[in-house]
């Protein structure tokens, strides 16, 4: 199923049902009162956060979703039936926002979380109610009132306690394969990674109730300029907001014009540009790919380099899981 992380869609809540004009006709009655019962109220559009959904796409070519409306009232002091509410399934993390009054509603972060986004109309008034005594045979009763309409827009943040970051290409992909059960494609190529994918990592003896879990969230690399819109990266990046930890990751190259340190300090730089408030989380920075010689020999330097800005470099493999099980400790450890 396609990612999709945003969608725009029109909500209208049900109509109210109309109020009823009657009257009472029983034996032995002959001028019996007004019996007019009120309508029933519309139904409601519910946002429903279901934790089996990742992507908004079942809602992409939604153009209007509306609720029932309610039933006319009826004789004899009947009211109307209230009219079903239409409930929309949609992923943990998803924020819904008011296009026309440039209002956020609200946004659903825990299973089963609800949102009303439009609101059902009012049933109409049946005629008892405007019994005057002076107007003891009122033929009149209140239409129901429109249900609330709105342009919707849905987005989606995604739910994870740890973000991968770093240019493409990098290992990003493998790691996660290799910590959790998430399978995003891996190539040795730029940009494998088109959608964000979650991953659920366990640290400990699960069997013995030790362990600890969190959710690791594997992103499309970054590329200088993504900031401005360079690279598929840029418009994932809103995904990092409920991150708690940034894992950053690079790699050795034998270009020139490159190197760890460099590579670490673009990356910082467009998320400084995007999300300032990105380089202010907690982070773990890894140099990838150690079960190659020529990564290992390189690891020395590039850890000295990193000491100088405070940072600590770790050295991992994905292929052989060297140092992969404390480093997932770490990041439990920055988790709290």
């Amino acid at each position: 199923m396609p990612f999709v992380d945003e969608c725009v869609l029109r909500v209208e809540g049900g109509r109210g049902g109309d109020g009823c004009v009657a009257f009472r006709r029983e034996k032995y009655v002959p001028f019996g009162g007004p019996s007019g019962g009120d309508g029933g109220r519309g139904g409601d559009v519910i946002l429903v956060a279901a934790p089996g959904l990742s992507t908004l796409y079942d809602l992409v070519h939604e153009r209007l979703i509306r609720a029932r409306p309610g039933a006319p009232g009826q004789g004899k002091d009947r009211a109307g039936r209230a009219g079903a509410n239409r409930e929309i399934r949609v992923p943990l993390g998803t924020i819904a926002h008011d296009v026309d009054r440039h209002l956020q509603l609200g946004e659903l972060t825990g299973p089963g979380q609800r949102l009303t986004v439009a609101t059902g109309g009012n049933g109409g008034r049946g005629n008892k109610h405007f019994a005057t005594s002076t107007e003891r045979a009122p033929r009149r009763a209140e239409e129901g009132a429109p249900g609330e309409q709105r342009t919707l827009r849905l987005e989606l943040r995604l739910m994870a306690d740890v973000g991968l970051v770093g240019l493409p290409n990098v290992g990003k992909s493998t790691l996660i394969r290799a910590v959790s059960r998430a399978r995003p494609k891996v190539a040795a190529y730029p940009f494998t990674t088109l959608r964000p994918h979650l991953g659920v990592v366990t640290v400990g003896e699960q069997r013995y109730g030790l362990s600890q879990s969190f959710v690791l969230a594997d992103l499309p690399g970054l590329i200088p300029g993504a900031s401005q819109g360079a690279g598929v990266g840029a418009r994932f990046l809103r995904h990092l907001d409920r991150a708690r930890v940034l894992l950053h990751l690079v790699s050795y190259t034998d270009d020139p014009d490159r190197s760890p340190i460099m590579d670490y300090r673009a990356i910082r730089s467009e998320l400084a540009k995007s999300k300032p408030e990105l380089c202010d989380r907690p982070e773990v920075v890894a140099l990838t790919k150690a079960d190659l010689t020529e990564v290992r020999e390189a690891y020395p330097s590039a850890r000295a380099e990193f000491a100088e800005q405070g940072i600590d470099l770790w050295l991992v493999s994905s292929a052989t899981h060297q140092n992969l099980e404390h480093l997932t400790r770490e990041l439990c450890e920055k988790l709290g």
